[in-house]
């Protein structure tokens, strides 16, 4: 152990060399000899080395310079590329079509990465990601604990969760478990008739004010009358006493159509 790099707190770093853990990500991913796989902070490499024996080519985006440079020669493979590099700019059209994400990555970086992935012209086929495990469920929740972040990778995504690895088998070991989340990229979109800026301007107004109902939220966070505001709730065929939480992603499709129709041009 005492061979294995300082894990650095600033970077949410947090090393695994569970066996049972990271073939379970591997197999999440559903890893064959013709795939690209884009690892996500590889860190000491535990997770790379499963990586290398199953994919055709490994990319592995790491941040941390000094991890950067040690990793080729730790592992010596030539199906390796390192590239040190903060992967919210790296530019995912240089890699080839339907590749995969596999990573353990700090939690801080979740949601962002999430939206990355998701609006990339060049997204994953699929991406799986051991996150905090309260995180994963926010991702997967269903209506009546829904979130912004829910929603927005339910859009893009089929979402599941895998395992749980508990924090005692990191180290450091962080103060909370964590889960694999599995995102699969949708094979077409999940609607035909939506452009995604005016949706999640929407879907955005609407979790603007949690404590609110979607009546008050809306209306606030679209600048509309509340009557203007209770018609299209009305129209949709949506209780306006609810909150945003407890909308389905039809639910939200349905407002996007009444509110498109009416109010955004």
């Amino acid at each position: 152990m005492s061979e294995l790099p300082q894990a650095k707190k600033s970077l949410g770093q947090h090393w695994l060399n569970d066996p049972g853990s990271l073939k379970a990500m591997c197999a999440a991913a559903n890893i064959n000899a013709e795939d690209t796989v884009v690892e996500i902070g590889p860190g000491q490499g535990s997770l790379t080395r499963y990586l290398l024996r199953q994919a055709k080519d490994v990319v592995a985006i790491e941040f941390d310079e000094a991890l950067a440079d040690k990793l080729p020669r730790q592992l010596s493979a030539d199906n390796l590329i390192v590239i040190n590099q903060d992967i919210l700019k790296f530019d995912f059209t240089a890699l080839p079509a339907d590749y995969k994400v596999v990573a353990n990555i700090p939690y801080y970086l979740t949601s962002n990465l999430i939206r990355v992935l998701s609006e990339s012209s060049n997204p994953p086929s699929v991406a799986v990601l051991l996150v905090q495990k309260e995180v994963a469920e926010r991702v997967t929740a269903v209506p009546g604990k829904m979130s912004l972040l829910s929603v927005s990778a339910q859009f893009y995504w089929e979402a599941s969760l895998g395992r749980m690895v508990s924090a005692n088998l990191f180290e450091p070991a962080p103060k909370v478990d964590s889960q694999i989340l599995i995102l699969k990229r949708r094979a077409k979109p999940l609607f035909s008739d939506i452009e995604p800026k005016k949706f999640f301007r929407i879907v955005k107004a609407g979790f603007s004010s949690r404590r609110k109902t979607l009546h008050n939220s809306l209306s606030g966070g679209l600048h509309l009358s509340k009557p203007e505001t209770l018609a299209i709730l009305e129209a949709a065929g949506i209780d306006p006493g609810v909150r945003a939480q407890e909308l389905s992603l039809d639910d939200w499709h349905r407002l996007y159509i009444y509110i498109t129709i009416t109010i955004i041009n």
